[in-house]
């Protein structure tokens, strides 16, 4: 029988509904993006995104179900990001999803946002089964997952302090190239020469895997801080290579080592670093070396997105995780929990 899910995604600045069948197949797939009203600020405003979402959800959600030729009666439950991400943004999508399933009698299923980048791959392969390594790299994530089971995930590693697109921002903000500075970064990086300036890859430690990117964004930070006291121009396509090259090192390095040690033959990538052009080169490349597949999304199913939450919910309905009422926001969420 095919079960259609309504999915809910509000967790940062996209409001966005869709409709999958039977986890795997899109029929429509909506996103309201704030991205040109943070611009100005260099990064989202919580407060801002909480009240574009009250604005806009209601008819994302009706944009959904029509675009997907169906109502609301035609939906087998409602799928919604519950956590992690901005409270405020949390609870708007979470609300809204409780009184749908309540109003129609249907069944509130609760979706980690992070397994719901996971889910995006099982979209856009519709062959891919677990187990296998997962890369998830974001503004706010970068975790190596392990992911046992349609919905059972472990975590490898994770970042000691700022997440890969955290740290892509922030660069891209501070060289003066605007917001989101990922597709920013990427475009620019092309023009320059990754091997112009060593900049730091860390490791915490030889038993560890975890990411650490404070430091090489304030290695660049402290550089451009220097070249400019000297007097000398900054070749900003030159520092945007390097910065780059040594982002994606340690996610390769460290995603392909844990693959690796877990016996895994498919690498797949997920969240909105994943539509980066030279980690997914670079992945696939390095992972071939030792036999393994590398798979990622279009970069519609990178960034945050209301099919993913459809598709992880779509498993979790199967096995009857549902929710009450109560459900609640938490804007600080484990894989794991």
């Amino acid at each position: 029988m095919d079960r259609l899910i309504l999915g809910i995604e509000s967790s940062c600045d996209e409001t966005a509904a869709a409709v999958v069948k039977n986890g795997r197949e899109v029929l429509s797939n909506v996103i309201n993006t704030q991205i040109d009203l943070h611009k100005k600020y260099g990064g989202v405003v919580p407060e801002i995104a909480s009240r574009k979402h009250i604005d806009n959800i209601c008819a994302v959600v009706e944009e959904a179900l029509a675009a997907a030729g169906v109502t609301l009666n035609d939906i087998d439950a409602v799928a919604v990001t519950y956590g992690p991400g901005l409270v405020g943004a949390l609870l708007v999508g979470v609300s809204f999803a409780k009184a749908y399933a309540y109003a129609a009698g249907k069944p509130l299923v609760p979706v980690h946002h992070i397994k719901g980048h996971i889910s995006a791959n099982f979209i856009a392969h519709k062959e891919l089964e677990p187990p296998f390594v997962c890369l998830v790299a974001s503004g706010g994530h970068s975790h190596i997952v392990l992911a046992e089971d349609y919905t059972k995930f472990k975590i490898l590693a994770r970042t000691r302090d700022d997440a890969a697109g955290e740290a892509f921002d922030k660069i891209a903000r501070v060289l003066g190239l605007g917001y989101p500075g990922g597709p920013l970064i990427d475009k620019l990086a092309r023009e320059g020469n990754s091997d112009a300036v060593k900049f730091p890859r860390v490791r915490i430690d030889k038993d560890s895997l975890d990411f650490s990117f404070s430091g090489v964004k304030t290695a660049v930070i402290n550089y451009l801080h220097k070249q400019e006291q000297l007097g000398i121009e900054i070749n900003k396509a030159d520092v945007a290579a390097s910065f780059q090259a040594a982002v994606t090192d340690a996610l390769v390095e460290h995603t392909v080592e844990a693959a690796l040690g877990a016996a895994s033959k498919i690498i797949t990538i997920a969240g909105g670093v994943a539509a980066n052009s030279q980690l997914r080169s670079k992945m696939t490349d390095t992972a071939a070396k030792y036999g393994i597949s590398v798979l990622y999304p279009p970069p519609v199913l990178c960034t945050d997105n209301a099919a993913m939450i459809a598709c992880a919910g779509y498993y979790s309905f199967i096995k009857g995780d549902f929710a009450e009422l109560d459900l609640n926001a938490v804007p600080y969420l484990s894989i794991e929990d």
